[in-house]
């Protein structure tokens, strides 16, 4: 489970510093994709937002493909390493999106954030079955109090439990696969791994979008077209932050989603967080906080 970024200990500290700040904006701008993804679900299908949210991406990887295409040909998207697992990846990318968004049309922001947060436990739990890795009893310890803070977070037995916890939790589990999926398949460009990723959930749009089609606006329209680019921006970002500084260093700052999520929850949505939704969500963080420090020091 070991980081090897290639940063030397003399990373320098401006680079340290723009790597936080990368990382930081990156997580910004996908809260923000989060709450104009949660704000159109109210009206339009999720097919339908995927499908825009996707050409939109498509349009935006072109001009970086294009060279790769015009250099290559289609040898680097069709002759892939085990295609069947790059499938895997392609479903689980498209399925964990894509429950994202069912979750916010019944919860509040802040509640499907805290739960997908829950995607580096799932991660350590999945990497002994999936990756042949070693998990040591104290990260056993931090992975179930990690999902001891999941069912804190759910509720089960207060009667508010229902579709959307359900859908958020299986949404944070694909998430979990998709990142698995991906150190299976590390010798692949990363281009490759981000177009199919977005062909993928621009397939799912295709089918899905017709069945519940309604005309968006201009300005409608504009907002599906810009979750695509916001969240490709982000994706730019957080690469950027881990060329700039080490891992450990950035990571904890994907926690400040969950800032966001209930800042932006509360003053768009008037969402409030309740207390089993807090404590549930600081196990949560606690415990993935924990499981990078125990990696970074047997990295060490």
């Amino acid at each position: 489970m070991s980081d090897h970024s290639g940063h030397s200990n003399t990373t320098r500290p401006a680079a340290i510093l723009a790597g936080i700040g990368m990382m930081a904006l990156g997580i910004f701008l996908f809260v923000v994709n989060d709450v104009l993804g949660k704000w159109l679900v109210a009206t339009y299908s999720v097919g339908e937002v995927l499908l825009i949210r996707s050409l939109a991406a498509v349009i935006l990887l072109v001009p970086m493909v294009w060279p790769m295409l015009r250099r290559e040909g289609l040898v680097p998207f069709l002759d892939v390493q085990r295609p069947v697992l790059q499938l895997a990846r392609i479903v689980c990318s498209t399925l964990e999106v894509a429950c994202f968004y069912w979750a916010v049309t019944d919860l509040p922001l802040a509640n499907v954030i805290c739960f997908y947060l829950a995607g580096p436990i799932f991660v350590t739990a999945l990497s002994v079955p999936m990756l042949g890795e070693k998990v040591d009893a104290r990260r056993w310890l931090l992975v179930i109090s990690g999902f001891a803070g999941v069912v804190v977070a759910l509720q089960p037995a207060s009667g508010e439990f229902g579709f959307g916890g359900l859908i958020a939790l299986l949404g944070s589990f694909t998430f979990a696969l998709m990142i698995i999926l991906s150190r299976m398949l590390r010798g692949t460009p990363d281009l490759v791994l981000v177009s199919g990723q977005t062909v993928g959930a621009l397939v799912f749009g295709l089918f899905a979008a017709p069945f519940a089609w309604i005309d968006p606006g201009l300005l409608d329209g504009a907002l599906l077209a810009l979750l695509g680019v916001v969240a490709a921006i982000a994706h730019l970002c957080v690469n950027r932050s881990l060329k700039l500084a080490p891992a450990a260093v950035v990571s904890p700052y994907l926690y400040t989603q969950i800032v966001w999520g209930v800042f932006f929850g509360y003053v768009i949505f008037g969402d409030i967080p309740d207390l089993a939704l807090a404590i549930g969500c600081v196990m949560i963080i606690a415990s993935g906080l924990a499981l990078l420090v125990l990696e970074q020091t047997s990295d060490g």
